[in-house]
Order: C-alpha cells, then sequence, then structure tokens
C-alpha cells in the first residue's frame, strides 16, 4: 500500500513538473511573440524610409502604398547628393557635434562629481533644481535663447547652436553623478591624505573611474546633437551654415517635396549615427548597466 501511494506521489509529482515546464515555455514562446511584434513596429518607419529610397516619386504616393521598389532606383543617392551641399553639411555637423559632445563631457563630469561627492549648503535642493529643467521643453526657451544669441550677435554663427548646448546638459550630470555615487569614499580620502585636492581628486581619479557611463553619455550626446534640427533652423539663415538636418529640410517645397531625394539623403544622413551606434554600443550598454547597478 505504502509503495503504491510513494509511485503515486511520484507520478503526480513528475506530472506537476511537466505542467510548469509546459508553462514556463508557453509564456517564454509567448514574451518572444510580443518582442518581436515591438521590435517590428519600431523597425518599421526605419525600413520604409530605406526601401522608399530606392523608389520612384510615383511610387512612394501611389495608393495603396507598396513596401518593396518594384525597381531599385541607385541614382537617388548620387541626385540626392548632388542636388544640396552635402559635403559642407557634413563638416559643419560633425565638427558641431564633437565641439559640443567634448565640452558637455568635461562640464557634465564636473558638475556630477561636485553633486556626488562634495559637500556645501544647499546641494540636494540645488540638484532638484537643477533636474527640474528637464521637464521644460526646449520650445519654452527657444526665444529667450534668441533674444540673448541676438544681443551676444551671435545669430547666424555656429556659436548659437554650439556654446548652449555645450556648457548645459541636466541628463548628463545625472547620469553621472549616479555612476560617481557607487565610487567607494576610501578611494576619494586615500586620495585626500595624499594631499590631492578636489580638483586633483576629479581629474586624476574620478574621471579615469567614470569613463564607460562618460562613453555612454558621449554617445548619446552626439546622436542628440547630431540630429539636432529646431536650433540651427532658428539661429541659422546662411546655406554654408546648415547642418545635415536642416539640408534635408530643403527637400520639401512650398506645395509639394521630392519625397524620393528626400528619403535617399535621410537614408545618407543616418549612416554615421548608425557607425557610432554600432562601434560603441558594447560601451552604451556598459554603461547603462553600471550606472544602474551602482546607482
Amino acid at each position: 500500500m505504502r509503495a503504491k501511494t510513494t509511485e503515486l506521489d511520484r507520478v503526480n509529482e513528475q506530472t506537476q513538473t511537466q505542467s510548469q515546464t509546459r508553462r514556463v515555455r508557453g509564456g517564454r514562446i509567448l514574451l518572444h511573440i510580443i518582442l518581436i511584434v515591438a521590435s517590428s513596429l519600431m523597425v518599421a518607419p526605419f525600413l520604409w524610409m530605406v526601401l522608399s529610397s530606392f523608389k520612384t516619386f510615383a511610387e512612394i504616393v501611389s495608393v495603396p502604398p507598396t513596401l518593396i521598389p518594384s525597381q531599385f532606383i541607385w541614382e537617388n543617392f548620387t541626385n540626392s547628393l548632388q542636388a544640396m551641399p552635402f559635403g559642407r553639411a557634413y563638416f559643419n555637423s560633425f565638427y558641431i557635434s564633437i565641439l559640443v559632445v567634448g565640452t558637455q563631457m568635461i562640464t557634465a563630469s564636473m558638475a556630477a562629481y561636485a553633486f556626488a561627492k562634495l559637500s556645501f549648503p544647499g546641494r540636494e535642493a540645488l540638484f532638484l533644481l537643477f533636474l527640474s529643467t528637464m521637464m521644460v521643453p526646449m520650445q519654452v526657451t527657444l526665444i529667450p535663447l534668441y533674444l540673448i544669441m541676438e544681443w551676444l550677435g551671435w545669430l547666424n554663427t555656429h556659436l548659437s547652436v554650439i556654446v548652449p548646448n555645450a556648457i548645459f546638459n541636466a541628463f548628463g550630470v545625472f547620469l553621472l553623478r549616479q555612476f560617481i555615487r557607487g565610487i567607494p569614499d576610501d578611494v576619494e580620502e586615500a586620495a585626500v591624505i595624499d594631499g590631492a585636492n578636489p580638483m586633483r581628486i576629479y581629474w586624476h581619479v574620478i574621471l579615469p573611474l567614470v569613463r564607460p557611463a562618460l562613453a555612454a553619455f558621449g554617445i548619446f550626446a552626439f546622436i542628440q546633437i547630431y540630429n539636432n534640427f529646431i536650433q540651427p533652423l532658428v539661429f541659422l539663415s546662411s546655406p554654408e551654415l546648415y547642418t545635415v538636418p536642416l539640408l534635408l529640410n530643403y527637400f520639401k517645397g512650398l506645395y509639394a517635396a521630392d519625397w524620393a531625394l528626400l528619403m535617399a539623403g535621410t537614408t545618407i544622413s543616418v549612416v554615421p549615427v548608425l557607425l557610432v551606434y554600432v562601434f560603441a554600443q558594447r560601451q552604451i550598454i556598459e554603461g547603462i548597466a553600471l550606472t544602474g547597478s551602482k546607482g
């Protein structure tokens, strides 16, 4: 009797285990289906843009729309590059992005170190006030910023795009502060015992340790500045000063837009950002992961 009960318990246990395994497997399949659908929805606009860059204008605006081009028109890319001075626009976008990102990495890391490790009255309140600026839309500050640039005589110069973005980035300060807070105080105290002042501690101790988060922040900032459209549109008026996003806007006419050349030009403009992400995705993931785990 006891042997039969033991055998029955073993069968019931196997049945429960198989049931749990099926539920886990079903959950994973459902999760993968949801992720595939969500990923497809996110990739769809980018895929449509790339495929449309190979179509004719009539095929792009045809109803019902088609996804795959009936014939791949490679001339769209050469015609797009010849229609607008993309070489000058690429140079402007790159040197503006590099200057802004380089300066932001220094100013944001210094501010983050101060908010994370230095003690001064009202530090937490000041940091909350600093973070609250992230909630203010850029459109709200655009008119005051325009008046300041006009007063400084920087309108229609790259200084109006570089300086306001270079000196302030609340997201970067928040990201780096979370990382710096995870650095043990013993490291800083050892440097103080060796006679280092706060500036030397920042430069020789903190800055090397925050390199992964700094790299992730730099990549995010580069993508943001490279794709910046509103400020160049408002502050720049000379075609030789245009950046790539602003130049692409000129494919749109008053009554119609040359969508084939616009899609080709947009596809070309995305290539540098994709290359940055492909070669730096490891730093992005490490920086975000380490920042999250140490925050």
